[in-house]
């Protein structure tokens, strides 16, 4: 009987020890609470922007691209011109325009129009087709607050490298139609990607009754250095009727943080010195749409 009794509370333990290791095999395998936390960040982050849903630059990221020597100057092409490819606006007046390129942007756009508003300040908004297709509500809002918009084709392609009229057309006139399909007018004014543009394309564009808008301060952000550094690049640089390039978009592992928080700098600053922003229609004093 004392036999029995010990066999079976041998079993007991051995089942209940088995149970034991169970649970700390589980519990071991389990992340811990932080560990969770950043998975689910992680996982969220790529649920929100997934790559394959976002329309990136057809010609590759503006760096390297601009880094690269410009097959034709844009100061000799607006010299060749003058009608057609625009620089700057007159210089007899303390005003100057903010652009901003490649949006619309879900990760920065927004952000960057908090700021604008935040200063009573308009802008002028170069947008890529394709953008403005995925993200049409970011384009409502922007036209909505009072900013311009202008066309900076529909895949972002090197119009140099592909040589291409009808490639050329083909951008333009995709990106004018969904535009005007969501804000209800037709855009004349044109940004090329990277600057990059030759004769033939800038005579066609002026048959497509664009204005080509180039920049005579560039803020170099899409170097994604610090704040501090974007805004000396413009405060150094600005003068009275100065286009100033800024980029609201990115390629997808591009960020736009750093141009973010140097308009908290580049504004107010301005302002004290007694700059005007305005778009770049009512700098150069032009329609904005045909």
């Amino acid at each position: 009987m004392k036999e029995r009794m010990l066999k079976l509370m041998l079993v007991v333990v051995l089942l209940f020890c088995f149970q034991i290791a169970d649970i700390m095999t589980v519990n071991a395998n389990e992340p811990a609470s932080g560990d969770v936390e950043q998975q689910r960040w992680w996982k969220k982050d790529k649920q929100d922007k997934p790559k394959e849903d976002f329309p990136d630059l057809r010609g590759g990221p503006e760096n390297p691209e601009r880094v690269r020597q410009l097959p034709i100057d844009m100061t000799i092409l607006q010299q060749r011109y003058p009608d057609t490819f625009i620089l700057q606006g007159p210089t007899d007046q303390n005003r100057i325009a903010l652009t901003f390129d490649d949006g619309p942007d879900p990760r920065f756009t927004e952000d960057v129009l908090n700021i604008l508003n935040q200063y009573n300040v308009p802008g002028t908004f170069f947008l890529m087709g394709s953008r403005a297709v995925a993200y049409p509500e970011i384009v409502e809002r922007i036209n909505n607050e009072g900013h311009v918009i202008g066309n900076h084709t529909y895949f972002h392609p090197n119009l140099v490298k592909e040589a291409d009229l009808p490639t050329l057309e083909r951008e333009v006139t995709r990106t004018e139609d969904v535009l005007n399909d969501i804000i209800g007018y037709r855009t004349n004014l044109f940004r090329p990607p990277y600057g990059f543009l030759y004769n033939e394309l800038v005579e066609k564009l002026a048959e497509m009754q664009y204005l080509v808008i180039g920049w005579s301060v560039d803020s170099l952000d899409w170097e994604e250095d610090p704040p501090e550094v974007i805004a000396s690049n413009v405060l150094e640089n600005v003068y009275p009727g100065a286009i100033i390039l800024m980029h609201d978009g990115a390629d997808w592992d591009g960020d736009r943080t750093n141009t973010i928080e140097s308009l908290h700098q580049i504004i107010p600053a301005l302002q004290e010195q007694g700059y005007e922003f305005v778009t770049v229609p009512e700098l150069l004093n032009v329609p904005f749409a045909k």
